[in-house]
């Protein structure tokens, strides 16, 4: 029981935040408070869409170390070990192999951009946008699937949490 309620408090640290936010602050502008007037203004709305998207994809393979002096350094695991952004550091191997990917961090990513599509979903800016004047059977749609998707990531974040503390997230003391 405690370790549910451990994962559930630590979920919003799972969640791909930061692209949320930028899209939540964006897309009104993008789409002229949901009115996508133009084939243009559709494609930016899109493309807005499809960058976050990637954000979420992405972030889900960054991971944090500390170094030999304990300052934080922020990286991208690859299948070999962990790449440190900061290319003058250097992390020993056999430290930064610990950070190598992980089958289970496409998972962790593939629900982070789930996360996001249902984030997007909600927003009446882009249904408006895109689905102007839905029928009854797209409405029930849109509102149960973002429900039923929330639900089945937030039950894998819990069920199986991630190891990694991505760009922004705290990094324990371990």
């Amino acid at each position: 029981m405690r370790k549910t309620f451990k994962g559930t408090a630590h979920l919003a640290n799972l969640l791909p935040t930061g692209s949320v936010l930028a899209f939540q602050l964006l897309l009104p502008a993008f789409t002229h408070q949901g009115q996508c007037p133009t084939a243009m203004s559709r494609t930016i709305t899109l493309g807005l869409l499809s960058c976050c998207a990637l954000s979420c994809f992405l972030l889900s393979f960054t991971d944090s170390v500390r170094d030999a002096r304990g300052k934080v350094r922020y990286g991208l695991a690859t299948f070999k070990d962990l790449c440190v952004v900061d290319g003058l550091v250097m992390i020993a191997s056999e430290e930064a192999a610990k950070y190598r990917l992980r089958v289970i961090d496409f998972f962790h990513a593939l629900a982070a951009l789930l996360v996001f599509a249902v984030a997007a979903v909600f927003d009446q800016n882009v249904v408006k946008c895109f689905c102007p004047m839905p029928s009854e059977e797209v409405k029930k749609l849109l509102v149960a699937l973002p429900v039923g998707l929330g639900i089945l990531c937030s039950l894998f974040f819990v069920a199986f949490p991630s190891r990694r503390h991505g760009i922004g997230f705290p990094l324990s003391r371990d």
